[in-house]
Formats: structure tokens, sequence, C-alpha cells
């Protein structure tokens, strides 16, 4: 409704704009995140102190992973599902635990990585902390409790977030083939190239949605997404992956010479990657507009919670994964 004279009619279809103050903070809080994260890349791409393979990432990923499962309890909790806290992030942190203990380029300096070793761990560690999860409302049942809701809410946490951080770790420790029957050592590329897509997509998709974005992407699930912005995530996805598998590739490669990409190249990898990066973050817009949310937490100022940063990783490092996968000889 508008007041002659006084008010001009905005259409439905443009989405709100988030203050200035507010793209600047998040502006800063990214930096600042990107600022910390940096040096520990170069730690574990050098193997700084002699340390192996995911040695420094590894810790990132397992916090990450806790406090994530934490936030979800919080939200799954406002539709009674909320798992037992200690339950869901126990087995958050063993997930992508079990899948660097599992890597043979994680356990042995000369270790090569296969993928599915890696993966195939991480896929276990979620059925034995699901009947874990089983164990305990056996031990502690009482009728009418609320068994079968916390254990659809752990099954949920599992699959959403143990899972997919276990492929976020396996991507680091994802070699290249020799062609020989072996492997060589693994490079940063497959797990840097995987978080540069997203996060690249997720910035230019923030500043474009919120510049000139009119048309709503999801509405009823969240109404500052528009196509404008999935357009230019999409474009930041490729322009990272672009810069990650050719001009980067040299330095990004194995240090025992090999190389190897995507299956279809970082033109296949950046549509593919940014599409799964935007379903996930979809994903926990669904579950925070069903909880009544706004943001997962707030332990990252303006950004939300440590569910809000990784939430577009969580369907990216699989699709990631399995291009890596496809690349390589059966």
């Amino acid at each position: 409704m508008t007041l002659p004279g006084l008010t001009t009619p905005v259409p439905d279809s443009v989405p709100p704009r988030p203050a200035a103050g507010t793209r600047m903070a998040r502006v800063v809080m990214g930096f600042g995140l990107l600022g910390a994260f940096l040096p520990l890349v170069w730690a574990d791409f050098v193997g700084l102190w002699g340390a192996g393979p995911a040695i420094w990432l590894l810790p990132v990923a397992l916090i990450l992973a806790g406090a994530a499962a934490l936030e979800c309890v919080a939200i799954l909790a406002h539709r009674g599902l909320g798992p037992r806290v200690a339950v869901l992030v126990a087995g958050c942190v063993a997930v992508p635990l079990a899948a660097a203990l599992g890597s043979p380029a994680f356990r042995a300096a000369s270790g090569g990585g296969a993928p599915l070793t890696s993966a195939g761990w991480a896929a276990a560690a979620v059925v034995a902390a699901m009947i874990g999860a089983l164990l305990v409302e056996i031990v502690f049942y009482r009728q009418g409790n609320g068994a079968i809701e916390r254990l659809a809410g752990t099954a949920l946490g599992l699959l959403m977030i143990a899972l997919p951080m276990g492929f976020v770790v396996s991507l680091r420790l994802t070699g290249t083939p020799d062609y020989e029957g072996g492997w060589h050592r693994p490079g940063l590329a497959p797990l840097v190239g995987m978080i540069a897509a997203v996060k690249f997509g997720d910035v230019l998709a923030y500043l474009v949605g919120s510049t000139v974005g009119r048309h709503r992407m999801a509405p009823a699930l969240s109404p500052g997404k528009t196509w404008e912005g999935a357009l230019g995530s999409l474009g930041g996805a490729l322009i990272a992956s672009w810069i990650v598998f050719v001009a980067l590739r040299g330095l990004l490669a194995p240090a025992d010479g090999g190389s190897a990409e995507p299956f279809g190249g970082w033109i296949v990898h950046g549509v593919v990657v940014g599409a799964a990066g935007m379903l996930g973050d979809l994903a926990e817009s669904l579950l925070k507009r069903e909880a009544g949310v706004k943001d997962s937490g707030g332990a990252l100022g303006a950004l939300g919670g440590a569910l809000d940063l990784v939430d577009s990783l969580l369907f990216a490092a699989p699709a990631a994964w399995l291009l890596w996968v496809l690349s390589f000889p059966s």
C-alpha cells in the first residue's frame, strides 16, 4: 500500500537490502577468517615442522564439525528433534577424524591417497556413530521420552554435517594416480579448489545480490537470495576454479610431480561445485526457517555461526570428491 506523493511502490519481487554497516561487518569478519586460515594452509602445504598432509588443517575441520553440531542441536530442538548433545558432537568429530586416520597419506610419509579409502572410513564411522546413538537410547530408555525424535535428529546431523566434513578431509588426502598401480602424494588442489569455488561464489553472490538483485530465488526459504546473486555465485565459482586448476596448477600440484584435474576440468568443477554450494546454503536455510531462527549461532558475529560458515561446503565437498574420483582411471 502506498500514499500518493509520499512513497514509491516497490515490487514484491525486490528482496530486502542489507544495511551498509552489515555488509562492511561481514566483509571485515570474512577477511579476518581468511587471514587466520591462510597461514594454516601454508603450514600444511609446506609440511611445517615435518608435519604430513592435513596435520595442520585437520584440527580446523574437527572444531568446525563440533561447533556446527552444537548449533544443529539447538536448531533441531526448536522442532522437538534435538539430539543428545554429547552423542551428536562426538559423532560429528569422529567421522572426519576417521576419514583422516583411514587414509594412507595421513598415516605414512610416503603413503598415497586413494580417495575411496578415506571416504570408506568416514562412512563406517557414520554407521558406528548411529549405532552408538541407538545404544545410548536403549540404556536410558523411558517410555515416551522422545527417543525416536532424538534419533531422527541425530541421523540428520550425521548425514548433513559429519559425513560431508569427512569428504572435506578426504579431499585434502586425495592423491593422484601414477598409472602404475600407485598414488602420488596429495596436493592442495582438490581441497583448495572446492573451498575457493564455494567461498568466492558466496562472496560474489552476496555482493551481486545485495546491489543489483531483483528477482527472488526462494522467497519462502530465504527472502534475501536472488537469481542475480545465484548467477554471481556461479561466476565466482568458475573464476576460482580457473585460478586453482589453470593459473595455480603447478603450485598446488603434488610435491612428487603428480598432476591431475577433476572430471570435466575447471568449467565442470565450477558449475557443479558452485551449484552444490548454493544448494547446501538453501538446505540450512530450510532448517533455520522451520526452526524460526535467523542464524545458526553468533560465534562469528555478522557471519552468524559455524554452521552458517560451512553450510555451502557440506554439499560441495561430496560433489568435488566425486569429480576427482571420476577423473581417475578405473
